[in-house]
């Protein structure tokens, strides 16, 4: 912005807003507002100034050009002369220029219910209170989301009894208002109907969910069926702020090589929320946000010493289900999932019910909201219609990952009423030293081998793989047999190679020269799937001909096996 800038306005506003943006999280808050709030009336012209000084500033100017916000230099607020200063960091040095107007303080989390670092000083203050000076100069309001934390407040800085303003919280309006979208969110996030969604979230310093123990997503995606569950992550924005994007990438390198899916903490953490069958947190506010819409809750750690003592919070850490952090996790978590309480013990019901005690006038925040900035401006509120109340977004992964091209399978050969069966479970092979748990190979099953697709980049999976998949399907079985004998001479350890046949199933050899055709009703015709059949089959000696009951996830259905003639190279050729 030029001197003089008046001159080169299109639109006239009466009043002029500006929002302080100093830190990713909390700027995120404000343009979640700022625009139905301010919808459609051109008599508010509104600016953001960029505050550089926070240790957390790294992504605030990008985010703010990513919405073609008009941002102006923390050197030139002094030129203008705002109605409001509506910012969500009560960091923000707005004491020492000229201005008089009100600052609207919009809180980034649930409540004041955490105690953080104070920058100014090596002592600790309550998230969410204006620095002293900004408080006695009685210019501060305080937007809250329930009546109690006026309280809170003024026990805590008397200097801000009368300073409270009720909104409610449009985040969690937004929330509830995005319930019925969940298959939605579940279909952009690619987690079909019959896979649980594991959401992590973890706040930031040592205590949260990730400080506690950093391997967590990786030891989860070790130990989960990864055709049964999904995990995604969502991470404070001041994680990347303190490190780097790319030190928390590589730190997570090998959970996402797995198929973590890692939600951008400026957006798509509420629907993939919405999405989640299970959420592990910490005592950060999507923990709150998840508990109050009755999402089952483990915790994975709880920083008791940054909790404020009777919050909503602090009895959130007193009452949830913890995890134990250096047991498997897989037993933990089909337990949360599927285990009914104990008689008389409704956690997910009383986590809820705590949750909701922190939001006031649920479904109304935006109006509140409105009436308050426009109070305080000085202008009558538009006479048009309410701020539209919007869900969610879809959610977008960042760095979406590519499917999984190598994994451990565990086979359990039986019997059934029906004849034989085969359960199959896969886990990535990116992941497999962070599992606590023994899958060892046993001489009558369970059988476990390691699976590769032939593009694995991995060069030493690929040549330790006892089982080698062509990906892309050919279209004869002639070219199918040509691949799998040049597949088994190249790689001598290998001791199945598997490739699809277009509209034909899957043709299986063996090192031996024998060729098994595959099929399987329904859905199940992963030619790496359906060669697991057949090596269960080979080590259990069983026969390579008939039907076999097959079981992957929650689905089973019949596949065929029949010994294809002899239409391969010699054995002796490899």
């Amino acid at each position: 912005m030029g001197e003089d800038p008046e001159r080169w306005l299109t639109f006239a506003g009466e009043r002029t807003v500006v929002a302080v943006a100093r830190t990713v999280t909390s700027t995120v808050r404000v343009l979640d507002v700022l625009r139905p709030v301010l919808r459609d009336d051109p008599r508010v012209s509104l600016v953001f100034v960029y505050d550089p000084t926070s240790a957390f500033n790294d992504g605030v100017h990008d985010l703010l050009r990513s919405v073609g916000a008009r941002v102006l230099p923390w050197h030139q607020f002094a030129r203008i002369t705002p109605d409001l200063i509506i910012t969500a960091s009560e960091n923000a040095d707005l004491t020492e220029s000229h201005h008089t107007a009100p600052v609207l303080v919009l809180p980034h989390g649930v409540g004041f219910h955490k105690v953080v670092p104070d920058s100014r000083s090596d002592q600790d203050r309550l998230a969410g209170v204006v620095p002293d000076a900004l408080l006695r100069s009685g210019r501060a309001r305080f937007a809250i989301s329930h009546p109690d934390q006026a309280a809170q407040l003024a026990a805590a800085h008397p200097a801000t009894s009368g300073s409270t303003l009720l909104v409610g919280d449009p985040c969690y309006d937004a929330l509830r208002d995005g319930r019925d979208l969940r298959a939605r969110y579940r279909q952009a996030l690619g987690v079909p109907d019959d896979r649980r969604l594991i959401m992590l979230s973890s706040t930031w310093r040592e205590h949260s969910l990730l400080g506690r123990d950093p391997a967590l997503p990786a030891r989860l995606l070790a130990e989960l069926p990864m055709d049964d569950y999904a995990v995604a992550l969502v991470t404070h924005p001041n994680i990347a702020s303190a490190h780097g994007r790319y030190a928390v990438r590589s730190l997570l390198d090998s959970a996402h090589a797995a198929g973590l899916l890692c939600i951008p903490p400026t957006a798509g953490w509420q629907a993939t929320l919405l999405a989640a069958d299970l959420l592990m947190g910490d005592h950060g506010s999507v923990t709150f946000y998840g508990a109050a819409l009755g999402t089952p809750l483990l915790l994975g750690a709880f920083g008791e010493d940054e909790a404020v003592a009777g919050t909503p919070m602090a009895e959130l850490g007193r009452i949830a289900p913890r995890l134990t952090p250096d047991a498997p996790l897989r037993p933990q978590i089909e337990q949360a999932l599927n285990a009914l309480p104990p008689t008389g013990d409704d956690t997910i019901g009383r986590l809820r019910k705590l949750g909701e005690s922190a939001f006031a006038a649920p479904g109304r925040a935006l109006d509140l909201l409105r009436t308050a900035v426009y109070d305080l401006l000085d202008l009558p509120e538009p006479t048009g219609p309410p701020p539209p109340r919007l869900a969610p977004a879809p959610p977008v992964p960042q760095d979406r990952p590519a499917d999984v091209t190598a994994a451990y399978v565990t086979t359990v050969p039986g019997t059934g009423p029906d004849g034989l069966r085969v359960s199959v479970e896969r886990t990535p092979a990116a992941v497999d030293s962070f599992s606590l748990l023994e899958r060892a190979d046993a001489p009558d099953g369970p059988f476990r081998h390691l699976s590769c697709a032939d593009d694995e980049e991995d060069r030493q999976l690929a040549e330790s793989a006892s089982v080698l998949v062509r990906r892309a399907p050919v279209r004869t079985a002639v070219a199918a047999d040509r691949w799998i004998d040049d597949t088994l001479a190249r790689y001598p350890g290998c001791l199945l190679a598997a490739a699809s046949v277009a509209d034909r199933g899957c043709r299986v050899g063996l090192r031996d020269g024998r060729t098994v055709e595959v099929s399987a009703t329904g859905l199940l015709d992963d030619p790496a799937v359906l060669a697991a059949v057949v090596y269960a089959s080979l080590r259990a000696h069983r026969p390579l001909d008939g039907i076999v009951a097959l079981t992957l996830g929650s689905r089973t259905e019949d596949a065929a096996l029949r010994l294809a003639p002899d239409t391969r190279r010699s054995p002796g050729t490899y």
